[in-house]
């Protein structure tokens, strides 16, 4: 095939958004620094350059390295479920104190500010330690860019992967920039306590799904 072909990269772009456009926990921690204001492009660059390099793996095969390890994803989900256990019960803390859900300091008026590298690193964990990013951009999105070479030949895997790189991207720029928007609508305590809330309850459904898969992942690896 040519090296480029704008039906493969435009399906690659909405694979992507179909997968990473509902509110999950790596989406909900972006939209709360972009309501927050702070560090936002620090975010956005973390969580777009970990899709980049997921889909990359899983186009470049590591998506069937699973095949060969049976315990790689039960033990990456058991991880994940220990983080965004953690992350919901801060979270429902927040909710339940609202000074600590507004993070506002008293003195000034102001949010209180958090270290960039405390943020990249919440960012990065959010994206590393989340298996839903992992089985998503690498398995799936690898196998589907798989398909892509097998149906049209070489060049094509790498296309449909450059159009998912580019929704991603595209799609946490948008929702900080959106985000910022709103946050004239944050001034409100109750406001940061109603969405630390949600926050809350998906996180901790989130760990319980992926608890009773991790669950199910042991049982089934061969004895």
């Amino acid at each position: 095939m040519d090296t480029w072909n704008a039906p493969t990269f435009l399906l690659g772009m909405a694979t992507s958004w179909g997968l990473i456009v509902a509110i999950g926990a790596q989406n909900a921690f972006v939209l709360r620094q972009g309501l927050r204001r702070e560090w936002v492009g620090s975010v956005v660059l973390v969580c777009a350059l970990t899709d980049i390099v997921l889909i990359a793996l899983g186009v470049a095969g590591l998506s069937w390295v699973s095949g060969g390890l049976p315990w790689l994803v039960p033990a990456l989900t058991a991880v994940g479920v220990v983080f965004l256990a953690s992350h919901g019960i801060a979270a429902a803390r927040r909710a339940w104190r609202p000074v600590d859900a507004t993070a506002i300091d008293a003195s000034t008026g102001s949010a209180i500010p958090v270290s960039r590298r405390r943020i990249v690193l919440q960012a990065a964990a959010f994206s590393w330690l989340n298996p839903h990013a992992w089985l998503d951009t690498t398995v799936l999105i690898g196998s589907l860019a798989h398909a892509q070479l097998q149906a049209q030949g070489p060049g094509a895997n790498w296309v449909f992967a450059g159009g998912a790189m580019s929704a991603s991207a595209l799609w946490f720029t948008t929702l900080a920039w959106a985000a910022g928007k709103l946050a004239p609508w944050f001034q409100r305590p109750q406001a940061w306590r109603a969405l630390d809330a949600g926050i809350a309850l998906m996180l901790l459904g989130l760990a319980a799904g992926l608890a009773h898969m991790a669950w199910q992942g042991w049982q089934a690896i061969p004895a």
